[in-house]
């Protein structure tokens, strides 16, 4: 799943009339150099939800076939934030532990190295969530979590070690059980949760990863990947 239902308020005015995750970089939408990635480790079937202005997003990457995927979409209208929004998909989704990552990043990641993971988690009921994290970026020094053993935990505020998480994450289906669909609800609790109770696992990657936070970094983002192709 793509969750492109973010507003982008730090990115206005460019997203007052064009929805974040189809802001350019390199001359392309942000979200497509995610479903290229996607496609390149295997993931075919791709869901996406969106709402703000996501008329436009739909419009153009249409069923995925230009894309050599498989679109299926999940229109929210008003944002359920990110577990609301998994949880309305979640019948386009199915049964099995799934793939999450957002449409308004740039990153090399290779999701390839989450075939293996999902497929761990499908056959054991214990872990419910597997997080990458990154190094912290200059705009989020204090991080989001430890990771120790390859187990991710939450410290106090304080403690040193802290992760970003990237926003790639795999999760198993009865992480959002609760959730009403259309329901709005934060991804934050949950896994605070299921960390407490040491049911998620994550890796740290070191590689390329941009949250394209405001218009200078989407700026600079779009200068660079420019400069590789005409390199």
């Amino acid at each position: 799943m793509i969750l492109a239902a973010g507003l982008g308020e730090r990115m206005r005015p460019l997203t007052e009339h064009t929805p974040k995750p189809l802001l350019e970089a390199g001359g392309r939408p942000l979200i497509e150099w995610q479903i290229e990635r996607l496609r390149a480790a295997g993931f075919g079937e791709l869901v996406i939800n969106h709402a703000h202005l996501g008329e436009q997003i739909e419009t153009r990457l249409g069923d995925g076939r230009r894309l050599g995927v498989a679109i299926a979409w999940s229109p929210e209208g008003t944002p359920l934030e990110t577990a609301g929004g998994i949880a309305k998909a979640a019948h386009l989704l199915g049964p099995a532990p799934f793939l999450v990552t957002n449409g308004d990043v740039y990153c090399e990641y290779d999701y390839a190295r989450l075939v293996p993971v999902l497929a761990a988690m499908a056959a054991d009921p214990g872990r419910l969530a597997h997080l990458v994290l990154v190094d912290n970026p200059a705009h989020h020094p204090g991080g989001d979590f430890t990771l120790a053993d390859g187990r991710v935990a939450a410290p106090p505020t304080h403690a040193v070690g802290r992760l970003t998480f990237s926003g790639i994450g795999c999760y198993r289906p009865e992480l959002f059980a609760g959730i009403v669909p259309g329901e709005r609800a934060k991804l934050a609790p949950l896994l605070l949760a299921a960390m407490a109770a040491g049911r998620v696992t994550g890796e740290h990657y070191a590689g390329r990863w941009e949250d394209v936070g405001t218009p200078a970094r989407l700026a600079a983002l779009d200068e660079e990947l420019h400069d590789r192709i005409a390199a």
